[in-house]
């Protein structure tokens, strides 16, 4: 079974990639990636000696790239990470996200639909559902919840979650969609909330929260995101929908407090800055399918994940300091294809 693994430099995809490796000894992993600034070959080092893994440097908007690669490599399931995430730049550069994110997606599940992929899985995010009200815990996004998306990036990936849709009712295509919670865990590019808090506090630089930092999300670590994934793709339902939920809402100034706690650092560093743009209140998913269906509950507590996390990137500087000085961009990754 060969899986091809889009955007798999970065964040969560290379920690996909390690974990499949790991935990399918009879699979093999195409990575496909652009690199840009979130694109680390360092996250793949674990994997590069493996003859299992294979890398190619394409632009998933390349149709013609895209093709040729579909066609020489046959891959049996694809799985896309590949994504511009950040919604800050989102906000202040939103083509990137509609070309990358919507028109992206659309020559993959072309590719796909004229190779014979056995399975297409797009991972999209919580946020195409908007945002939950702070006085209603109770309340948690479910599959069937409208798609009310706050930020240009948020749109962009429920567009594609809806094009991804039509290949399957248009087509036939096999087609499965994850929207998950806040992921965290190592190889997180430091612009997201807990690796920048993280390694602000280890140098004493100021940590920035938002207004007033009330905005809840729920945690999830990247290893239980790995695990859904890997399920879904084995065992989920062709057209459905699962939402994949850390079942661990926190303020982000608690999270943020928490960090500077486990690093023994003062809470003068915190600087409240202005509010983003659109900022969502609160996420939240219901994950009661996916446990139902597929049997995946998260095991990882937040307490132990964020030591786990704090504690990597403690012991892994020159991971970090390559990134801050961006010199992580002059590595390659070994095996390239042509």
């Amino acid at each position: 079974m060969k899986i091809a693994v889009t955007g798999g430099a970065g964040f969560i995809g290379s920690n996909f990639i390690n974990f499949m490796l790991k935990a399918d000894k009879d699979c093999e992993i195409l990575c496909i990636d652009s690199m840009t600034y979130a694109g680390n070959p360092d996250n793949l080092k674990p994997a590069e000696n493996d003859p299992r893994f294979s890398f190619s440097k394409t632009d998933i908007r390349d149709r013609n790239r895209v093709s040729k690669l579909f066609i020489n490599e046959k891959p049996d399931i694809v799985v896309n990470f590949a994504a511009e995430t950040h919604v800050d730049r989102s906000i202040s550069n939103p083509s990137v996200f509609m070309t990358t994110n919507i028109i992206g997606a659309q020559v993959l599940l072309d590719a796909s639909l004229k190779n014979g992929v056995k399975r297409f899985h797009q991972v999209s995010t919580d946020e195409v559902y908007g945002e939950l009200p702070l006085d209603r815990p109770d309340l948690k996004f479910t599959e069937e919840s409208r798609l009310k998306p706050s930020s240009p990036y948020s749109a962009s990936k429920a567009s594609a979650d809806l094009l991804a849709l039509s290949y399957h009712k248009t087509h036939g295509l096999n087609v499965t969609i994850s929207r998950c919670t806040n992921n965290y865990g190592r190889y997180q590019f430091p612009e997201k909330l807990i690796p920048l808090m993280i390694l602000n506090a280890i140098e004493n630089k100021p940590l920035p929260v938002y207004g007033n930092g009330e905005n809840i999300r729920d945690w999830l670590f990247v290893k239980d995101h790995c695990a859904a994934i890997r399920l879904i793709i084995n065992k989920g339902k062709s057209g459905e929908i699962y939402n994949i939920g850390g079942g661990s809402e926190m303020k982000n100034i608690d999270v943020v407090r928490l960090i500077i706690s486990e690093l023994k650092k003062p809470e003068t560093l915190i600087k409240y800055v202005s509010d983003r743009k659109g900022h969502d209140m609160r996420y939240a998913v219901d994950y009661s399918k996916i446990n139902r269906e597929l049997g995946w509950n998260p095991t990882v507590a937040f307490s132990q994940g964020i030591k786990n996390t704090i504690k990597w990137y403690c012991e892994n500087t020159d991971w970090y300091k390559r990134v801050l000085s961006g010199e992580y961009k002059k590595s390659g990754v070994a095996g390239e294809k042509a």
